[in-house]
C-alpha cells in the first residue's frame, strides 16, 4: 500500500521508478488534499481523502496487534528508537529483531538483500511491514520487498506518517486533518524542508489537467 503526496505525483512522469512502483502497488490511498482538489475543479471528479496520518493512526489503534506482527524500517537509529518507544507506549512492543535502520539508498534500482534475509530468516514471520521512510525511495522499496520476500506480509508505505504520532513533527488533530491542514503546520514548524516540497507540487496542476484520468470504482 502506498501513500503518494502531492510533491511525490507531481514527478509521476519523471521519476520512472517511483511511477513504477506507484503503478505496481496493490492500493493507494488519497493522501494529497491538493490531488482531491485538483481532481474536483478540473476533472469534476470526487474522491474522499485519506491522510496517510489518519490511515496509520486508525490501523495502529483498531487492528490489535501484538508484538512480532509488525516489522519496523526506519530512516535513521534516532527515528526507530521514537517509533519503538511510541509502539510500546501504546502496547505494541517491537523487539530488535523486527527493526530496520535502511542504508542510503542511490538513484538506481533498490535492492537490499541484507533486509530480505532478515525478513526471510525470522521464525515468526511479521503480518505487516510499516516502511517509514521519504517518497520516492520508500515505494520501490515497498516493491522490491513484495517481489523477493518468502512469505506475504501487508507492505505499508506511509513515510513520515508515525512522526505526527510520536510527535517528533507537529501535531495534528483530527480537526486540522479533516480540513486537510496538516501540509501547512508542516510549513510552519519546518519551513526550510517544507516550503520548497509544497511548491514543487504545483506542477501537479499540469499533470492532471492535460492528463485523461481513469477512476475505477
Amino acid at each position: 500500500m502506498v501513500v503518494p503526496s502531492g510533491p511525490g505525483l507531481s514527478t509521476i512522469e519523471s521519476d520512472k521508478r517511483y511511477s513504477h512502483a506507484v503503478a505496481n502497488s496493490d492500493f493507494a490511498i488519497p493522501d494529497s488534499a491538493y490531488m482531491v482538489l485538483l481532481l474536483r475543479a478540473l476533472k469534476c471528479i470526487k474522491i474522499k481523502k485519506l491522510s496517510g496520518y489518519n490511515f496509520l493512526k486508525r490501523f495502529l489503534f483498531e487492528e490489535k496487534l501484538i508484538e512480532s506482527e509488525i516489522f519496523l524500517i526506519d530512516p535513521t537509529i534516532k527515528e526507530s528508537k521514537l517509533n519503538c518507544n511510541y509502539l510500546a507506549s501504546i502496547g505494541i512492543p517491537i523487539d530488535a529483531k523486527y527493526q530496520y535502520v535502511a542504508p542510503m539508498y542511490g538513484s538506481g534500482d533498490i535492492e537490499d538483500l541484507f533486509l530480505i534475509e532478515k525478513l526471510n530468516n525470522l521464525v515468526q514471520k511479521p503480518k505487516y511491514i510499516i516502511i517509514n521512510l521519504g517518497s520516492g525511495i520508500q515505494e520501490p522499496l515497498g516493491l522490491f520487498l513484495k517481489q523477493n520476500l518468502n512469505f506475504t506480509p501487508g507492505i505499508i508505505c506511509t513515510g513520515a506518517a508515525i512522526a505526527f504520532l510520536n510527535g517528533q513533527q507537529a501535531n495534528i488533530s483530527p480537526f486540522i486533518d479533516k480540513m486537510h491542514l496538516g501540509w501547512l503546520l508542516r510549513c510552519i514548524k519546518n519551513p526550510r524542508i517544507f516550503i520548497p516540497r509544497y511548491i514543487k507540487a504545483i506542477g501537479l496542476f499540469k499533470l492532471i489537467l492535460y492528463e485523461k484520468v481513469i477512476i475505477n470504482s
